[in-house]
């Protein structure tokens, strides 16, 4: 596997992270926050900020941002993590498709949706560097990193739909075998070209991830993905 695509995997694997923004306030000074964020289908992370936040300001002043994610806080010096150097664009949280990605994602947002000075912000990667691991790490350009457009993002909700209400029974043995997860109730939230997210309930929810072993771009290759993973589920 490339090292691109690794990065490309990790980052669908994160949903949070550190957005540096370089601040209006105290010029030459680098701007740390914690930021949620969702993917869209071409791999950009999308945030949902408001316009009074510091970091909203200071995009407003210079869009030129940097995103750090990483798995696991055990080691952070021994696990994966990847830096995205970006520029950050507003977008239309209208968006159907998009609000409905995020939403499903994070759910608890909603109610900054009403509110006129909250903004989807998509962070458009110019660079990236991943670490692996010890000796495995790299630069690459941000084109390398973006996706092809796909009809998985316009198939990815009757997919979804599908799932949860023909197949839940199939979501659950996934959480089983693959996390050894034993969920009472378990949804999926989101699709993309390697991969999917569910969220499992046990006793408290958790978001797990499911990587396809090749990547797919449409609703029949996600089909005989997903078959595929519920026979070995059966073996």
């Amino acid at each position: 596997m490339s090292l691109t695509l690794e990065a490309q995997r990790f980052l669908f694997s994160t949903h949070s992270g550190i957005l540096s923004t370089h601040s209006a306030k105290f010029t030459g000074y680098p701007f740390g926050s914690v930021a949620p964020f969702v993917l869209n289908h071409q791999g950009m992370p999308t945030i949902l900020i408001s316009s009074i936040a510091e970091h909203t300001k200071n995009i407003s002043h210079n869009a030129h941002v940097s995103l750090l994610v990483f798995a696991g806080a055990e080691d952070l010096q021994a696990n994966a993590r990847l830096t995205l150097l970006a520029k950050a664009e507003q977008t239309d949280k209208q968006n159907p498709l998009m609000r409905e990605r995020y939403l499903r994602y994070l759910p608890q947002a909603e109610q900054y949706f009403d509110m006129h000075d909250f903004t989807f912000y998509t962070l458009y990667i110019t660079q990236a560097r991943y670490i692996a691991g010890f000796g495995k790490m790299g630069w690459m350009h941000g084109t390398d990193m973006q996706l092809p457009t796909h009809p998985l993002m316009i198939e990815e909700p009757s997919i979804i739909e599908h799932m949860n209400h023909d197949h839940a029974h199939n979501l659950l043995a996934y959480c089983q075998h693959y996390h050894g997860v034993h969920a009472n109730a378990a949804e999926m939230i989101g699709i993309d070209t390697f991969g999917f997210d569910v969220r499992a309930h046990t006793k408290t929810a958790q978001r797990l991830r499911f990587d396809f072993e090749t990547p797919i771009t449409h609703a029949e290759e996600a089909r005989a993905a997903l078959v595929t993973m519920a026979k070995a589920c059966r073996t």
